[in-house]
């Protein structure tokens, strides 16, 4: 729309107008990831040891993150946290990308196998989890990276607590549950290849979808800019939209 109302104006005063937009958008992305890593720090206890699944970061956001903003603003309040980041497959995004951001930070961070949360959580290793959000649908199902769900099911098994960490701009109110989001399917050589190699035996079949839903049944407790919303989903999404 910035560029359509400027179709008659040189090309280096439009290029000034972009420059500046995107600026504002980016102090604007930050400053929402920050109000909601405040909201967020609060449901952390002074120690905890704290699970995330791959990345919700300053390099998945304009900067300080989502998921990783609650887990640094809890840090820069003096809580004594240390994370343990899911490897995320195929990609590796726990591994490659939100260990990096947290050992650059210091704060503590273990990686893990995806597979090996169930039993961390049954040997009380681990406090609580918190991952970001690609879309969250109006009764508070959440759609994020496939491996999200599993780790919230079990989260609830072990009585731990879910918490979605995500802008209001996530939260989708045309989308009645998360049944209506699409979920995409990406090349199965994700996961059959490694570097443009064949790992497995010539001719299997993979399946690889890039993300899954989470009922909101799981989840403790959604962290916004506007303030945590908990159950009844419904009710208190459409209420802090109203903040």
């Amino acid at each position: 729309l910035l560029v359509e109302k400027m179709t008659e104006r040189p090309v280096a005063e439009v290029k000034e107008a972009l420059r500046r937009e995107s600026e504002k958008i980016l102090a604007e992305d930050i400053d929402i990831n920050r109000r909601i890593g405040k909201n967020g720090q609060r449901l952390i206890p002074e120690k905890a040891t704290i699970l995330t699944h791959c990345n919700a970061g300053a390099l998945a956001t304009g900067g300080y993150g989502t998921a990783l903003g609650v887990i640094r603003a809890a840090h820069e309040a003096g809580k004594n946290v240390k994370v343990i980041a899911d490897e995320t497959r195929p990609w590796l995004q726990g591994l490659r990308l939100t260990a990096f951001e947290l050992m650059e930070d210091g704060i503590p961070v273990t990686v893990i196998s995806d597979n090996a949360a169930g039993s961390l959580m049954r040997q009380k290793k681990i406090d609580l989890v918190i991952t970001g959000a690609d879309r969250i649908a109006a009764n508070g199902d959440v759609a994020n990276k496939i491996g999200t769900y599993q780790v919230a099911v079990l989260a609830k098994e072990n009585r731990i607590p879910f918490y979605v960490a995500a802008p209001l701009s996530t939260i989708d109110l045309d989308i009645n549950s998360g049944e209506m989001i699409p979920v995409e399917e990406r090349n199965p050589q994700e996961i059959s290849h490694f570097r443009n190699r064949i790992i497995g035996p010539p001719g299997v079949k993979t399946f690889n979808p890039a993300f899954d839903v989470t009922p909101c049944r799981y989840v403790r407790a959604i962290i916004t800019e506007k303030g945590v919303v908990q159950s009844p989903y419904r009710k208190e999404i459409k209420r802090v939209f109203k903040k």
